[in-house]
């Protein structure tokens, strides 16, 4: 990685980035909604926003697309044909930009680049918070002070409320203030002293990448095997032992996860070796409806919550029980692992209790510990996870990040 920097800084020749902006609040499988992009060049170590666009304009610009695959058939309303913005299905982030760079490259608007970065709202909050807490941009002073309408970070509702909300008269470049909030990011950071803002804006990356908040895919081989290495690239990741990632996609249309408040209880109940877990997800929306209706002008925030479940777990797990999924569920493999699969959905002011039980394809022996990872989805943001055997809570914790642990039996 430390070879190719000089390189991918734009040391001999310039360098073009796209970077994705994955709305959080509207859930998909790899952190977000795709909702717009920037062309960003670095040359010679000087880094520049050469373009900034809402991704329905680069979604228009793609003829004949392909059909939609069935989730998006079954789950998103009156949309028939594969877009961009919904390209994003895989939960690891590389084949999905796959798929993505598959569309992409039939684009009009298309322009070569050397990679793809993709950030959240989590991103811009915690940048914004380094650089004094105010960054002014198309004539709105930005800070992260909390709005109690959504009881989220200002910034958060000042973008929505300038994008999602409908008018009675064409909104041209809908996405351009998000573009107009980067370039002022970037140009109070890099404009500054770098005593002023870099050490603090470096740490905060680290920690939005190792969070996932931030992922990347270089086209530049030897560079993607460091940033995998660093597990920075979204990747569904092998493991030897237990295996958990909950992947889940908002197909509501609505901002719900601003409002969505979810607890995992991950338990194990063993017997002669084998090993029968039952998951239990908790889904809780306090707050009460937005006014959802477009033609009175509202801003549809908080709606009810579509969500299209998978639950990965290791390969050869076998279903044995579940309760609370809108459809049958279904067992299927995918990137090395056995996938559950359901849909779920919950109302404002509601709650829904989940639950699967399924029996994991190895034994444990007396008195060895089980190795479990449980990989986080991006663009989600301290959920609950318990941990308990045979009863009995071992732990409690907000899963920030990735996590290994030796459950002891």
């Amino acid at each position: 990685m430390v070879k190719v920097l000089p390189s991918l800084f734009g040391e001999t020749e310039a360098k073009k980035y796209l970077v994705i902006f994955q709305n959080d609040k509207e859930l998909r499988p790899t952190g977000g909604f795709m909702t717009g992009y920037a062309i960003l060049k670095i040359d010679k170590g000087i880094i520049s926003i050469e373009k900034s666009d809402d991704i329905y304009n680069l979604d228009d610009s793609i003829s004949n697309k392909p059909k939609a695959p069935a989730p998006i058939l079954k789950y998103l309303p009156k949309v028939y044909t594969l877009n961009l913005r919904d390209s994003n299905l895989s939960p690891d982030f590389i084949e999905s930009m796959k798929t993505f760079t598959e569309l992409y490259d039939k684009a009009g608007l298309k322009v070569k680049v050397d990679g793809i970065a993709a950030i959240d709202t989590s991103v811009l909050v915690s940048t914004i918070k380094v650089l004094d807490d105010s960054v002014t941009a198309g004539g709105i002073n930005f800070t992260t002070k909390n709005n109690t309408t959504c009881d989220c970070a200002q910034a958060i509702y000042d973008l929505e409320n300038n994008i999602s909300r409908p008018v009675n008269y064409v909104k041209s470049d809908r996405k351009g203030l998000l573009g107009q909030l980067l370039a002022a990011i970037m140009t109070k950071a890099l404009t500054s002293s770098p005593k002023k803002y870099w050490g603090p804006l470096f740490q905060t990356m680290i920690t939005q990448t190792n969070q996932k908040h931030i992922l990347v895919n270089l086209f530049d081989q030897g560079a993607q095997q460091g940033v995998e290495s660093l597990n920075a690239a979204g990747r569904i990741r092998g493991f030897d032992g237990d295996y958990l990632h909950i992947n889940e996609a908002n197909f509501s249309g609505a901002k719900v996860n601003m409002f969505m408040q979810e607890e995992v209880d991950n338990a194990y109940d063993i017997k002669n070796g084998e090993i029968t877990k039952t998951l239990t997800i908790r889904y809780k929306n306090p707050y009460p409806p937005s006014d959802c209706n477009l033609e009175r002008g509202g801003l549809c925030l908080n709606a009810e919550y579509r969500d299209w479940l998978r639950i990965y777990v290791p390969k050869g797990s076998t279903l044995v029980d579940s309760k609370g999924s809108q459809v049958k569920m279904t067992t299927s493999e995918d990137l090395g692992k056995t996938v559950f699969e359901g849909f779920v959905t919950v109302r404002p002011k509601g709650i829904k209790t989940f639950t699967i039980t399924y029996k994991l394809p190895f034994k444990v022996t007396n008195g060895s510990p089980v190795p479990l990872m449980i990989q986080k989805q991006p663009g989600t943001n301290g959920n609950i996870y318990t941990n308990i055997v045979n009863g009995k809570t071992v732990e409690t914790f907000p899963l920030l990040t990735d996590r290994e642990v030796k459950l002891k039996i």
